[in-house]
């Protein structure tokens, strides 16, 4: 018996076609949305017209659009699943990641959320008055005092460390406390590159280059530690040979004196 193929409509055989089309460009991302705003996506989406194409489409529509596809990106559909968008640009993988890392928003802690860094109240005067908010302050481990008639945290804590969930006092006290602790955007989970398959391709620039500037940090006094020769090096060098030069000079004075 002649099995019925299914019906695929006008509408839908455009958007398919659209999808083929999109597939030749050099990068192929799967992002999350997920717990995204609508009107933030919108805007996101339109900063990114410059360098991406985004496009929110059902995967039996993008299956079909594969089968279609010049290159072998089947890989990709496991990869798919709730609160995604497809991104097609002629960037590499990892410069599309920066881009989108650049363009994220703060955003409040939400109950069950989990850290992704470390959460520290820092010391200093808040805007809440003396009453039911300093036993809530007390109870996460801050210990709060009256100055001028607000409270003040006197020394800074961290209150949620990086991998643990927030519960509902912490979610209250950040709200209170005006800290938005997390940063919303459309977030890379996967992507097909000049053919290659990357995973956890997230880039955060500045954490980047505060890592950078701390290996620097200690692959330079570690150089200079062993009197290694360079640009950087040298004038760390003379200041540690001329402070040397002057205590030797000071005992030699010293021991003549006592001479």
């Amino acid at each position: 018996m002649k099995q019925n193929k299914a019906h695929i409509s006008d509408a839908k055989k455009k958007i398919v076609k659209e999808l083929e089309g999109l597939m030749k460009k050099r990068t192929i991302m799967i992002a999350s949305v997920k717990s995204l705003p609508g009107a933030q996506f919108q805007l996101i989406k339109k900063k990114l017209r410059k360098y991406a194409i985004v496009k929110v489409a059902k995967k039996s529509m993008i299956k079909h659009a594969l089968e279609k596809a010049e290159h072998d990106l089947k890989m990709i559909l496991e990869h798919i699943t709730a609160d995604y968008v497809l991104i097609f640009s002629d960037e590499d993988a990892f410069e599309l990641s920066k881009i989108l890392s650049e363009n994220t928003s703060p955003a409040k802690a939400k109950i069950g959320q989990e850290a992704t860094e470390d959460i520290k109240v820092e010391a200093g005067p808040t805007n809440l008055v003396p009453g039911p908010d300093i036993s809530a302050l007390t109870a996460i481990g801050l210990k709060p005092r009256v100055e001028n008639g607000k409270l003040a945290i006197p020394e800074s804590k961290v209150i949620v460390k990086k991998g643990e969930k927030i519960n509902n006092k912490i979610a209250s006290i950040l709200s209170k406390l005006d800290i938005t602790p997390f940063r919303i955007g459309i977030e890379p989970l996967v992507a097909v590159s000049d053919g290659k398959l990357y995973m956890n391709i997230r880039i955060n620039t500045a954490e980047i280059l505060i890592d950078l500037e701390e290996k620097f940090s200690h692959a330079l006094a570690f150089a200079v530690s062993i009197n290694y020769p360079s640009k950087e090096t040298i004038p760390f060098i003379l200041g540690k040979a001329g402070a040397q030069e002057k205590a030797i000079s000071e005992l030699i004075k010293s021991d003549k004196e006592r001479q």
